[in-house]
């Protein structure tokens, strides 16, 4: 894996809840292509280690959402081609930091050490249709969201196409498909869950910068 990108305002529920804004300065317009971010290797972890809570932040967003795991190299692929280009799913907690800003990276709230534990590649064969997947995020056990893949925009090849007509992913990397709105918030001592249907489960413990691990 060499690269995790992932996709804002891809639900149907987030996008509705940011529209009221786009039409304000800077923008005016809603976009029209994919609003992509980046997830370095930084934040990159795995169901059970801990999310750290940087020093300054009170609270961060637990962040539901299902990473697409490319087989090979994928560039300018067609939406009818681009299902054969996955080799598999994850579950991801894409985990930020609470911000208002849209329509530019989150860079500083995403990109935090810690902030994308995924679980294992679970192969497509497994699976079935990426866009029929339930998910959910966990609160210290309480179920806090669920959501459904059915409710994407553009759902998993459409966004796929899209993404690789101007940027090559290669074999491994993950196209994280976005995250809807209402994600519920964590703080230092809760241990929060995502799970997809057929995909698994990725758990972890928020803890305090500095605190003991």
């Amino acid at each position: 894996m060499k690269t995790v990108v992932g996709c804002l305002l891809n639900f149907r529920s987030a996008w509705e809840a940011a529209e009221p804004a786009m039409h304000l300065a800077p923008h005016f317009k809603p976009p029209r292509n994919p609003v992509l971010y980046l997830k370095p290797a930084n934040t990159w972890r795995s169901s059970g280690e801990d999310i750290v809570l940087p020093a300054g932040v009170d609270e961060v967003e637990v962040g539901a959402t299902l990473g697409v795991v490319l087989g090979r190299s994928c560039a300018r692929v067609r939406e009818a081609d681009a299902l054969a280009f996955i080799a598999g799913f994850r579950t991801v907690n894409d985990v930020t930091v609470p911000h208002a800003t849209i329509l530019r990276p989150p860079i500083k709230q995403k990109c935090r050490d810690s902030f994308c534990p995924m679980g294992p590649v679970v192969p497509t064969s497994q699976v079935g249709s990426p866009d029929r997947l339930a998910l959910r995020a966990y609160l210290n056990g309480e179920l806090r969201l669920s959501e459904d893949t059915g409710n994407l925009i553009r759902p998993v090849a459409r966004l796929l196409a899209e993404v690789t007509d101007f940027m090559t992913l290669e074999a491994g990397d993950v196209l994280l498909v976005g995250v809807p709105a209402g994600l519920p918030r964590a703080r230092a001592g809760d241990r929060v869950a995502v799970e997809i249907d057929g995909v698994g489960r990725v758990e972890n413990t928020i803890r305090s910068e500095g605190g003991t691990p």
